[in-house]
């Protein structure tokens, strides 16, 4: 079973790009003094775009959201179409791994970021990978 034209409407309504919890760590980054590029695929031939890139310290910031990535500390199962959603929650973090495995193999450090982690904390934590990695 799909699900409903309204939740649908709803969920297409959500944004995938520049969210508010993308932006509030790119200004703490900014903060910082490190420079990035946004939504950038720096491995070609792989189509998964990077939230935030560091591409000469070769560090990738994926900013995941607590729904669409099953954070396991808020991440809620709906009760509607419930096998639909644990298939498509389950397949984002199936994807995630690989993605983490495939960047990984290339060279590349991966670091996630919960959309409930609190800017500043997760920036800094961004700043120490960028910094290890370039130094």
């Amino acid at each position: 079973m799909d699900t409903t034209p309204e939740i649908s409407a709803r969920m297409s309504r959500q944004r995938s790009r520049d969210t508010d919890t993308e932006l509030a760590l790119r200004r703490a980054l900014h903060a910082l003094g490190l420079r990035y590029r946004v939504h950038r695929r720096p491995l070609p031939g792989v189509r998964r775009e990077v939230d935030v890139v560091f591409t000469r310290a070769r560090v990738a910031v994926f900013i995941d959201g607590c729904f669409w990535h099953g954070c396991p500390e808020h991440a809620t199962w709906p009760r509607a179409n419930a096998d639909f959603w644990r298939l498509k929650i389950e397949t984002n973090r199936g994807r995630d791994r690989d993605t983490d495995a495939v960047f990984a193999a290339a060279g590349w450090l991966v670091v996630r970021v919960w959309e409930h982690e609190d800017p500043i904390t997760a920036a800094a934590r961004v700043s120490a990978a960028v910094a290890a990695r370039a130094g």
